[in-house]
């Protein structure tokens, strides 16, 4: 099969997956890389990967010498697109074990669909690629796990996209909560609202010209294609996606982790449903979480059909700390504290965008920093969306091992822990 990397190059021996410390995959590697040497990347996904493609491109010693999608219209037109900006048209592939085939190829960025997050993520480490892996970092919580070993055993760096980790403000809004600025925080909540159109009822059709469906689906048992799923749609669907919570209330969630400074719940309950839309979407339109931790809590709440949010914002994204002592409010790329009897006594700006955090992932490949969200970092954000969903799915409230977040004293529960693969797709470490 020439050097193709072969789907069942998921690798068989297994890992533990247990608790690396952050940073702890830079060893591997950091004494045979050079701060100067240029990093050749190449990008999965064109819908949000383009942007991410751009923006690799333009950081210093980096080439963007792969475009990769399974759309023929939509990776024609993002070749061209970057080849404009960049001065030289990248290679253009559909299938992504054709870049990880190049041994000149140092990094996989994989904006892909969340169902192939994980899989991509293992393949690439396996192949001695370090990975940019969007958000969620994974599909289901097993996938997580697996990508943690993956890193680990192949002493890779993988960042997840949780670009807020990367954000000055942000960093110093935390640097403000562990300093006391807001006493002992106790409580947390982040939010995301939005206002999406139906997604319809789809109907079976066929697959049309330029898309490779088959790759599309990938890892994913097989499914007929409908015309209401590709490209975006798929988000609402458990087959392919993770709903809101995991789509975008990951980033919150991952702001609310951070700042109380806790890893794995104890508890997990979820209310909600789909009370808007009448339309073929499976994940809930309206839900609200809570995750207990001993002595402190997160709630989010997700609403895809109303705008507004909390805390007088105008954004309908936010996170926000309650402490013994005050308030602590993410507003934007920066942030407000307010005292206990609510007065402002502090606002700070901020700069947000993909920048920074492109610019961290590409100094811990050279050795020179530690990654801001590392995927056990990343893993732990994305097991409380993924907690969550499953607490949705089965009406139960979880119990959950708080060492490692698993699921305790629950059948149907632990049964969504993974998922089943297309055969010969089984992610494997």
């Amino acid at each position: 099969m020439s050097k193709l990397v072969s789907r069942r190059r998921f690798l068989g021996s297994a890992a533990a997956t247990g608790g690396a410390a952050l940073g702890v995959a830079t060893a591997g590697w950091a004494a045979e890389q050079s701060p100067g040497r240029k990093i050749v990347v190449g990008v999965m996904g064109l819908g949000r990967g383009l942007g991410l493609a751009m923006e690799f491109q333009r950081q210093p010693g980096v080439e963007v010498a792969y475009l990769c999608d399974v759309g023929k219209q939509r990776l024609e037109a993002a070749v061209k697109e970057l080849g404009k900006a960049a001065g030289k048209e990248p290679k253009a592939v559909a299938d992504v074990r054709r870049v990880l085939d190049d041994k000149s190829i140092d990094v996989l960025v994989c904006a892909a669909p969340d169902h192939w997050h994980a899989p991509a993520t293992i393949l690439a480490c396996a192949a001695g690629k370090h990975v940019y892996v969007e958000k969620p970092c994974c599909h289901n919580p097993r996938e997580g796990e697996l990508q943690v070993a993956a890193a680990r055993k192949y002493q890779r760096v993988v960042q997840v996209g949780t670009q807020r980790r990367s954000w000055p403000g942000i960093i110093e809004a935390m640097a403000k909560l562990r300093q006391g600025v807001i006493g002992r925080v106790l409580f947390s909540r982040s939010w995301y609202n939005d206002t999406r159109r139906s997604i319809g009822r789809g109907k079976p059709a066929p697959v049309p010209d330029g898309l490779d469906y088959e790759l599309w689906q990938g890892p994913a048992p097989r499914r007929p294609y409908r015309d209401n799923v590709v490209h975006y749609n798929w988000h609402w669907f458990w087959h392919w996606g993770t709903g809101e919570i995991g789509n975008n209330g990951v980033h919150g969630l991952d702001l609310s982790r951070w700042g109380l400074g806790v890893d794995y719940p104890s508890r997990v309950s979820s209310g909600g449903g789909i009370y808007y839309f009448d339309d073929d979407q499976e994940t809930p339109d309206s839900q609200v979480v809570t995750f207990e931790f001993g002595d402190k809590m997160i709630v989010w709440e997700g609403r895809n059909w109303h705008p507004r949010g909390f805390e007088g914002l105008d954004s309908g994204f936010g996170a926000c700390f309650y402490g013994d002592q005050g308030t602590l409010l993410i507003d934007g790329a920066g942030y407000k504290v307010y005292d206990r009897k609510d007065k402002l006594i502090t606002t700070q700006g901020g700069s947000g965008g993909d920048n920074g955090h492109i610019a961290n992932f590409l100094d811990a490949v050279r050795g020179t920093a530690k990654p801001h969200a590392e995927i056990e970092t990343g893993y732990q954000s994305t097991l409380l969306c993924l907690l969550g969903s499953i607490a949705q799915r089965t009406g139960h409230t979880l119990h959950c091992d708080p060492k490692n977040g698993q699921i305790l004293d629950d059948q149907q529960a632990a049964a969504l822990w993974s998922r089943e693969y297309e055969p010969g797709w089984e992610p494997k470490v």
